[in-house]
């Protein structure tokens, strides 16, 4: 059981982004249609998210549905939109009660329309919500992002793009309300990120788990952070100079 000392908790990710892959690896390890590793990988979001929270890292970014994943079987998208679905008519009480805020970054107009007003409307209604923020990355691409935000400054017409520095390009990102992710997670021991915040996760830790995603439970999520506070987080400085900006008088 891990319990983070005070000390360890200021270490603690401000933004962690998941990457939940392995479900249906999880289902056809059991001889079940990969629908129900799907719907165990759901309630396991539930566990991580409450998980979470309970320890205050304040941002939690999920890859739900890529671009790419548009190209699975009908059935099995079906089946993805209609338990997205679910998970919000689900959550939005708990969420309104927490004070939880949810995003949404990629395109949701490339979802069926039920599932799409759901994550709208759940969006509206948490709004003015600011103890908690998921976001769910729903049709989404890092790449096409990008080219969106490149559109996005041309049109611009206050920026000077031959002076364009990244505060200013990261402004036309979906992300743009978001801090950039301290740490990505990636389950069922894939080593790729697949497309996923290519520029936000510039300088984020990344912890891969062998566990495929329905399996990464409170403790496997707790353990992944172990690893992150342990982490020396240098952003292109040597250890000396960490160590030295960290005994400095202004820094006590």
């Amino acid at each position: 059981m891990h319990v983070f000392k005070p000390e360890e908790k200021e270490k603690l990710p401000n933004h962690i982004a998941i990457i939940m892959d392995g479900n249906g690896r999880w289902a056809r390890s059991r001889g079940k249609p990969r629908l129900f590793g799907h719907r165990k990988g759901v309630e396991n979001v539930r566990s991580v998210v409450h998980t979470a929270r309970e320890i205050g890292v304040p941002f939690i970014t999920l890859y739900a549905f890529s671009q790419e994943n548009q190209h699975r079987p009908k059935n099995e998208k079906s089946g993805l939109m209609k338990l997205l679905k679910e998970f919000l008519k689900k959550e939005l009480k708990s969420m309104l009660r927490d004070g939880v805020r949810l995003r949404a970054i990629g395109d949701l107009k490339g979802l069926p329309d039920f599932a799409r007003q759901a994550v709208e409307d759940t969006i509206e209604k948490t709004q003015k919500n600011n103890d908690w923020n998921l976001t769910l990355a729903l049709n989404y691409g890092s790449r096409q992002e990008v080219l969106q935000a490149v559109e996005s400054c041309i049109r611009d017409n206050d920026i000077d793009t031959k002076r364009l520095k990244w505060a200013d390009f990261a402004k036309h990102l979906q992300t743009k309300d978001l801090p950039d992710p301290d740490l990505i997670i990636r389950t069922s021991g894939e080593y790729r990120l697949s497309n996923f915040l290519l520029l936000q996760s510039a300088y984020a830790e990344m912890f891969v788990s062998p566990l495929h995603w329905p399996d990464f439970n409170r403790e496997a999520f707790l353990d992944a952070l172990s690893h992150y506070i342990r982490r020396e987080r240098r952003f292109g400085k040597t250890s000396e100079q960490i160590i030295s900006l960290e005994t400095s008088p202004s820094s006590l």
